[in-house]
């Protein structure tokens, strides 16, 4: 039987004391007792990730077949970034919210994934997302944002983009409370991923 895989976007800038890297460690380790994974880390701290720009966006809605050298050196890290998507039958993204958001290396993450063609199409219905038969789970963290709440503009906006590339089965699991309070905050996220993971 082969091993399920499972693709983890880590974006944090902390290297310690951050949340979402403790619980997307204990989500891992979890996850292993219950079944066979084999895992891939993105790290976005690490990684270099262009902005979007005229060049890159000429570049995306160039014709395959008329993409000079540049431009398809231009493609190069975003068509390894769907690869890795294309590959897993399973997303973990785990995002602390800045002010209000998600940060802005997976934002960048985001410009370089959402990609007409690759991973959704457009229709007459609308855009229709080509990474179907997938899953996916979000840990957002926030130390004095509400996840769910009216400011809370991180949690919606994954899910969206999630479903907008065609992964609809998405699963939240909030890290939210007082910033002083980073303990608690992380046991209800665990608690939370193993009611989750309860087979």
């Amino acid at each position: 039987m082969s091993k399920k895989k499972l693709l983890v976007i880590e974006s944090s800038g902390r290297k310690q004391g951050s949340i979402t890297r403790e619980a997307s460690d204990f989500f891992v380790r979890k996850l292993r007792e219950s079944d066979d994974y084999e895992v891939r880390l993105r790290d976005l701290e690490t990684t270099e990730l262009p902005l979007i720009d005229n060049a890159l966006i000429g570049a995306m809605f160039a014709p395959a077949e008329e993409l000079t050298a540049e431009q398809e050196s231009l493609l190069r890290r975003s068509n390894e970034l769907i690869a890795e998507l294309e590959w897993a039958d399973e997303v973990m993204i785990a995002s602390p919210i800045y002010n209000f958001g998600v940060p802005a290396r997976l934002k960048a993450w985001i410009d370089q994934v959402c990609r007409a063609g690759k991973t959704f199409q457009y229709t007459e219905g609308g855009p229709v997302g080509l990474l179907t038969a997938k899953k996916a789970y979000l840990v957002v963290a926030s130390g004095g944002t509400p996840i769910g709440s009216d400011i809370d503009f991180a949690s919606g906006y994954l899910q969206h983009i999630m479903k907008f590339i065609g992964i609809t089965e998405t699963h939240l699991i909030r890290a939210d409370g007082s910033k002083n309070d980073p303990e608690n905050i992380l046991q209800r996220t665990q608690d939370q991923i193993n009611q989750l993971l309860v087979v």
